[in-house]
């Protein structure tokens, strides 16, 4: 074999190995890993009947309050689609995950139209 083959049989398996991606070990170490992420611990604390301030969220992940109310809105809102709704307690305000028809006093009150 000439060196320029050698040279093309030795970047083929280069290119060929790098460009698999590679597959993690074990799936359920995956799974466990997905489960004790900050987006699943934020979506428990807002699950909870008490909810989670922003200051709680913020001592959990890390994240600086922008970075929460943004995960609020666009996350949980928008690309989960869960009903969140915000309650003012004392000097904070308090945000909880509900099912369907259930919310706030001021959430379930009917808006009137302008006449």
């Amino acid at each position: 074999m000439s060196k320029s083959t050698q040279k093309q049989t030795i970047n083929k398996g280069v290119t060929a190995a790098a460009t698999q991606p590679q597959q993690p070990a074990d799936a359920a170490k995956m799974s466990q890993a997905s489960r004790n992420s900050k987006q699943s611990g934020v979506l428990a604390m807002l699950r909870s009947p008490a909810g989670a301030t922003i200051a709680a969220i913020t001592k959990l992940t890390g994240w600086q309050q922008h970075s929460v109310h943004g995960f609020l809105a666009g996350v949980v809102r928008k690309r989960l689609k869960l009903k969140l709704v915000s309650e003012k307690v004392g000097h904070s305000r308090v945000y909880r995950i509900v099912p369907d028809g259930v919310g706030s006093p001021a959430a379930r009150k009917p808006r009137q139209r302008a006449a």
